[in-house]
C-alpha cells in the first residue's frame, strides 16, 4: 500500500479515516492546494464525491446534507479566500448544531506571513464558531504521526455529531508535489500497517451519548407534569437529526398536554398527528397581549406549565405569549446551553429531548390534564384554519373579499406535497407564512430551514444538499432576493444529480421590511430596504435546465379579489402537480405584492383574533 509520496500518504489516511468514522460522502471544490485531498476522496471508493464550483454553495449543499441526515459531509477546498467562504455555512451550523467538517488546505507554514501568493492566515479562521479545531502538522510519514492523524479525524467526527453537534476545522498544510507523483525515497517500505493502513473499523470508535437526569430529578419532573391541568409542551426547530415524534406523542398522550409543534420541529407533520393535539396556527392568535386577559370576550386561560424542545419557536408571538404568562418552564437542552432569548424560562433540564419524553410518559402517573383546557386549543386552532382556508364556518365580513396572498402560496403548496416529501423553506417570510398557515396534516414531510442564525444566503444550496441525502420529492419555497443570492447553488442540480420543484415567491425586494416600522418612512423605505430590483427569472431556469412556469398574483393583474384568489390557488396547485409528477427539475414563478400581503396578513389576524378572543381582543 506504499503511497508515491508523503502528501498522497498523508491525504489517503485522512480520507480512510473518514470513512472508516461513517463518512459516505464528501462535497469537494476545484483548487490545486487541496489536490492531494481531492485525489483520495475521488479514488476512495466507498465515498460520493460532489463537485461543486462555489465554495459558499458547497458548504451549504453539505449543510443542507447534514440537516437532512443527522450525519457529517465533509468538505474541501483549496487555501486563500475558498476557506473564507465557508465562514456564513459554518455559523450557520454552529447556531443550529449541524455537524459540518471543514478541510481547509493550506499553503507550508514557512510561506504565512511572507507575501506568498494565494497565502492567508487560516488558523483559528472561524473562530469560535466551530466546535473543534486543529493545524495539522505538515505531512510525515511516520507511524507516530500516522497514529495522530487518524486519532484526530476521528476526534473531528466525533465532536461535529456529537451531544453538542456542530462545525469542526482541520486546516491542512501541504507542500509540493500536490500531485501523486512519486518521490523518491520519500514513504518508508516498513511503516507499521496499523499507523499507514489504520484499524479494523475507525482508528478511535467514538460512543456517543448525552447527560441524563438522575432517577430523582427524573421522578420530580414526573410529578410536576403529573399534578399540573393546564400545561403545554412547545416542540421549536428541531436539531438534527430531529425530534422522535412518537415520543413527544406519548407524552401528550400521559400528560394530556397539547404539543404546539413549530413547523421544523418534526412534529407538526405525520400519521401522528392523527391522535395527538398538535396545534400549529397558534401564530395567528397569541401574543403578549393575550397572556392573563381571560375574560375579555371568550374566556382565554393560560398554561402553568410549559416543557420546551428543540430550539427557540419561529413566531415571535409564541415567545412573547409563553413569557407574560408567567408559567414555569422547562427548557429542555441536551448541550446544556441557553435557547430562551426571553429569559423567562425557570428550569434548564440537560438531557435529550425524545428520551427524556419517553421516559416521562412512563412515569406520569394520572395526569390526563383538563379537557376543557384541550379544548380550548384545538378550537382556537380549528378556527384560525377555517379563516385561513376561507371555509364556511371561517367566512367573516372583513375576510370574504381577501385576495390571495403568499401564505396562501405555502398552503397550497402544502397540501400538494407527495407522501412522503423533504420541503425546505426560506427565511424572511416563508417560514413565517408555512408556520402560521399551514396546519398539521398526516402527510409525512419533512420540513427543513436554515433558523440558526436565519440568513437568506445559501438556501438553494442548502435544500439541495438535503434532497441529494433522500429519495423523497424536494419541495423548495424560497423568496426572490434568496434565489438570487444562492443562484449559483442552480448549479448542484445537474453536477450532484439532484431534482427538485422550486416555488418561488418574487414580490420584488425585501418584503419582510413591510412589517416593521421603517415602512413609513418613505423614500428611504424603498430605496435602501425593499429595494425593488426588477429581475426576470426565467432566464435563469433555461440557464439552468428547470422546467418554468409563472403565476401571477398581483392585484393590478387579478383584480376581483375573492374570485381571483381562488383562481390563483387553482392555477398554482395544477403548475405544482404537473412539477410535481413530472421528470426533472422545474420553477414555478409567484409574482406577489409584498405590501397586499402583508396588509391581508393583518386582516386575516385581526379576524382570528375576533373569532378566538372576542370582539374586545381584536
Amino acid at each position: 500500500m506504499t503511497a508515491p509520496n508523503r502528501n498522497t500518504l498523508w491525504a489517503r489516511a485522512l480520507v480512510d479515516e473518514l470513512v472508516a468514522a461513517g463518512v459516505d460522502a464528501v462535497v469537494a471544490s476545484p483548487g490545486s492546494r487541496s489536490t492531494p485531498l481531492t485525489m483520495a476522496a475521488v479514488r476512495n471508493d466507498d465515498l460520493r464525491v460532489f463537485s461543486q464550483l462555489d465554495e459558499r454553495s458547497a458548504a451549504y449543499f453539505a449543510l443542507g446534507r447534514a440537516r437532512r441526515t443527522g450525519a457529517v459531509t465533509p468538505l474541501i477546498c483549496t487555501s486563500g479566500t475558498a476557506a473564507a467562504n465557508y465562514h456564513p455555512a459554518v455559523m450557520e451550523a454552529s447556531e443550529a448544531r449541524v455537524p459540518l467538517l471543514a478541510l481547509t488546505a493550506d499553503r507550508p507554514p514557512e510561506l504565512r506571513d511572507s507575501g506568498a501568493n494565494q497565502t492567508a492566515d487560516q488558523e483559528k479562521l472561524y473562530g469560535d464558531a466551530v466546535r473543534f479545531y486543529k493545524d495539522l502538522p505538515e505531512p510525515a510519514p511516520n507511524d507516530r504521526a500516522l497514529r495522530s492523524l487518524r486519532t484526530t479525524v476521528a476526534r473531528a467526527v466525533g465532536t461535529a455529531e456529537g451531544a453538542d453537534p456542530g462545525p469542526v476545522h482541520l486546516n491542512v498544510p501541504f507542500k509540493k508535489p500536490l500531485e501523486p507523483t512519486p518521490v523518491s525515497d520519500d514513504v518508508p517500505a516498513d511503516l507499521d500497517p496499523t499507523a499507514e493502513r489504520g484499524r479494523d473499523g475507525p482508528y478511535v470508535d467514538v460512543t456517543p451519548g448525552s447527560p441524563e437526569p438522575g432517577d430523582e430529578e427524573l421522578q420530580r419532573l414526573a410529578n410536576e407534569l403529573s399534578t399540573t391541568d393546564r400545561g403545554l409542551i412547545v416542540a421549536g426547530p428541531a436539531d438534527p437529526p430531529g425530534l422522535d415524534a412518537e415520543a413527544v406523542t406519548a407524552l401528550s398522550h400521559a400528560t394530556g398536554f397539547p404539543v404546539l409543534a413549530d413547523p421544523l420541529s418534526g412534529v407538526r407533520f405525520g400519521g401522528h398527528t392523527r391522535v395527538a393535539p398538535v396545534i400549529g396556527a397558534y401564530d395567528a392568535y397569541l401574543s403578549a397581549e393575550v397572556a392573563g386577559a381571560s375574560g375579555t370576550g371568550a374566556d382565554w386561560t393560560d398554561p402553568e406549565l410549559v416543557l420546551r424542545l428543540g430550539a427557540s419557536p419561529t413566531a415571535k408571538r409564541l415567545r412573547k405569549y409563553l413569557a407574560e404568562t408567567g408559567a414555569d418552564q422547562y427548557q429542555v437542552d441536551p448541550a446544556g446551553r441557553w435557547r430562551e432569548a426571553e429569559f423567562a424560562a425557570t428550569d434548564l433540564v440537560v438531557t435529550e429531548p425524545s428520551r427524556l419524553c419517553a421516559r416521562l410518559s412512563r412515569l406520569v402517573v394520572g395526569g390526563n390534564g383538563d379537557a376543557d383546557w384541550r379544548a380550548q386549543w384545538e378550537d382556537a386552532d380549528r378556527t384560525a384554519g377555517a379563516i385561513h382556508g376561507r371555509a364556511e364556518d371561517g367566512d367573516d365580513p372583513a375576510t370574504d373579499d381577501t385576495p390571495f396572498h403568499e401564505g396562501d402560496a405555502l398552503r397550497v403548496v402544502a397540501d400538494a406535497l407527495p407522501d412522503p416529501a423533504t420541503l425546505f423553506v426560506s427565511n424572511s417570510m416563508p417560514v413565517r407564512d408555512l408556520d402560521r398557515f399551514v396546519g398539521p396534516t398526516t402527510t409525512s414531510v419533512t420540513a427543513l430551514g436554515n433558523r440558526g442564525v436565519s440568513g437568506i444566503d445559501g438556501i438553494v444550496s442548502s435544500a439541495l444538499g438535503a434532497g441529494s441525502a433522500t429519495t423523497d420529492d424536494l419541495t423548495l419555497v424560497v423568496g426572490d432576493l434568496a434565489l438570487y443570492h444562492d443562484g449559483n447553488g442552480l448549479l448542484a442540480l445537474d453536477r450532484c444529480d439532484v431534482d427538485a420543484t422550486i416555488v418561488l415567491i418574487n414580490n420584488d425586494g425585501g418584503g419582510i421590511f413591510h412589517a416593521l416600522p421603517i415602512e413609513s418612512f418613505e423614500p428611504e423605505f424603498t430605496e435602501a430596504f425593499k429595494t425593488p430590483h426588477g429581475i426576470e427569472f426565467e432566464p435563469l431556469a433555461d440557464l439552468h435546465g428547470l422546467a418554468y412556469a409563472r403565476i401571477d398574483a398581483r392585484p393590478e393583474e387579478r383584480p376581483e379579489a375573492a374570485e381571483s384568489a381562488a383562481a390563483v390557488a387553482d392555477d398554482l396547485a395544477d403548475a405544482y402537480r404537473r412539477a410535481r409528477d413530472a421528470d426533472g427539475s422545474h420553477l414555478i414563478e409567484v409574482r406577489t405584492d409584498a405590501e397586499t400581503s402583508h396588509r391581508t396578513r393583518e386582516r386575516l389576524e385581526a379576524a382570528v383574533e375576533r373569532a378566538v378572543h372576542g370582539d374586545e381582543r381584536a
